[in-house]
């Protein structure tokens, strides 16, 4: 099995959008007419991201809920440096054990993101 794409309902369609294409390099792709307004932000030829208007009215911890989503990146301190220099807020999780880096940041709508880094020089004990 594999996950085919997320929908992301945003109460800002069109910077939630910007900020996905620069921040992950996605590209706007065909949508179909579905009667409403909303991108497919598409990485190697595949929608991964659907994006649909929403109410912006926040979720209550005590619901169910996907809390955050992740993306499997590469080159985690160009990454982490060019989040530096366009100001991004993020947190940081290194988790040595897998051999993994962690970045966290948050869409304009505040939906969380994990960004991913395998990180050839950690030692994993898988």
């Amino acid at each position: 099995m594999q996950l085919d794409h997320v929908t992301l309902r945003t109460a800002d369609l069109e910077g939630t959008r910007q900020f996905l294409q620069n921040l992950l390099g996605l590209t706007v792709g065909y949508r179909p007419d579905f009667g409403f307004a909303g991108y497919w932000l598409y990485n190697d030829g595949e929608p991964v991201v659907h994006l649909i208007p929403g109410g912006g009215r926040a979720i209550g911890r005590d619901v169910e809920a996907i809390d955050h989503i992740g993306f499997r990146l590469e080159g985690y301190d160009a990454f982490r440096a060019r989040l530096d220099d366009d100001g991004i807020v993020y947190s940081t999780m290194d988790l040595v054990e897998l051999g993994e880096r962690r970045l966290f940041v948050r869409t304009p709508g505040g939906i969380l993101l994990e960004l991913v880094f395998r990180e050839g020089g950690m030692s994993a004990a898988r």
